[in-house]
Order: structure tokens, then C-alpha cells, then sequence
């Protein structure tokens, strides 16, 4: 996390947002994916692939629960003013660890594997 901070804020001049967060975690999950099948055109082999998340994510810890939604964790966060006077987001506390979908059991996909 602190390095992507530090490579965006020195090409962007400017503080990632947390979609250009997630949008680097997809980057990255498409890249594992594509190192660990040797035929993309294998649909079944990338969704497997994909289904392992096996990459760094910015945002810690990162799979996926039996229904493709992320298991991850939720934060409290606070809008503080940097010492440059730039605005950025303080993580206060975590909330909710290893969130994982209400709705995953009833999921069809855990049933068809």
C-alpha cells in the first residue's frame, strides 16, 4: 500500500482515490491471472485463475468468497489535512474484518462447484 501511495503520488501529483484502488487491484488480478494459464482463450482455466487472487492487493488481504463478491475488511476512516495542506483520509479503526456477502450461501455458484 505504502509504495503504490508513493508511485501515484509521484507520477499524479496527487493522492490515489479508493476506486483507483480497486481499479489497480483488478490490474492486478487480470496480470495474476494471465501469468498462471498458458491459454488465455481457456475461459474456464482464467476464472480459476481469477477465482485464486493469488497477487498483492493495495487494500491487504484479498480473496474471493463463493460467489465472486471480495472477502475483505471495512474501515473508519477521517478526512485529515496533510502537513502540505493536501486532504487525505486517516484509517481511525477496522470496522468489520473478512466481510464476506449475506447472500453467499443462497448462491448459486457454491452449489454448482
Amino acid at each position: 500500500n505504502k509504495k503504490y501511495v508513493a508511485d501515484f503520488k509521484a507520477k499524479y501529483k496527487t493522492s490515489p482515490s479508493f476506486y483507483g484502488a480497486q481499479s489497480y487491484d483488478a490490474a492486478m488480478l487480470i496480470d495474476s491471472a494471465v501469468k498462471q494459464v498458458k491459454d488465455l482463450s481457456n475461459k474456464a482455466a482464467v476464472q480459476k485463475a481469477m477465482e485464486k487472487a493469488s497477487f498483492k492487493s493495495v487494500r491487504g488481504g484479498f480473496k474471493f468468497g463463493n460467489n465472486h463478491i471480495p472477502i475483505q475488511n471495512f474501515y473508519l476512516q477521517e478526512a485529515v489535512k496533510a502537513a502540505d495542506g493536501s486532504i487525505g483520509l486517516k484509517t481511525m479503526a477496522t470496522i468489520v474484518k473478512d466481510s464476506q456477502d449475506r447472500f453467499h450461501g443462497e448462491c448459486k455458484m457454491a452449489s454448482a462447484k
